[in-house]
């Protein structure tokens, strides 16, 4: 195989992900891996390929969707002017900041109700212990 071509695993291996990860990343319209052998069963990916993957990749353990990273993915291949791609980008990262941010908020007070209840609780057991000693 070409150096800068690999087969679906190649990746599965490189980036511990199944055949099928892959295949959907596909389906979903992501990579784009061309056909050989007979009947064109067997997908080669490119440099280009791998690198979307990686984008994909990083794209979800930032928490977007799959359908966000390919809307980002698309626009880098686009011919459009770069200034809009970043504000685009820009745009979507800081909804999904503003999501996290958000989450973050309410989890930091689930938290905080926990840490009460655990310190009335301790309270209560305290009390009841020293009555049963009593």
């Amino acid at each position: 195989m070409d150096p800068q071509t690999f087969t679906i695993s190649d990746l599965a291996r490189e980036f511990d992900l199944t055949t099928r990860a892959i295949r959907f990343y596909e389906d979903m319209g992501l990579l784009a891996p061309m056909r050989s052998g007979p009947g064109g069963r067997q997908r080669v990916y490119t440099a280009r390929d791998r690198a979307r993957l990686l984008l994909t990749l990083r794209a979800k353990r930032l928490g977007l969707s799959l359908t966000e990273a390919k809307d980002i993915l698309d626009m880098y291949d686009s011919p459009r002017d770069t200034v809009l791609q970043l504000k685009k980008f820009l745009g979507v990262l800081g909804a999904h900041r503003a999501q996290l941010e958000s989450r973050h908020a309410e989890l930091q007070a689930n938290l905080d109700e926990v840490r009460e209840q655990e310190k009335k609780t301790r309270a209560t057991l305290a009390r009841a212990l020293k009555a049963k000693a009593e």
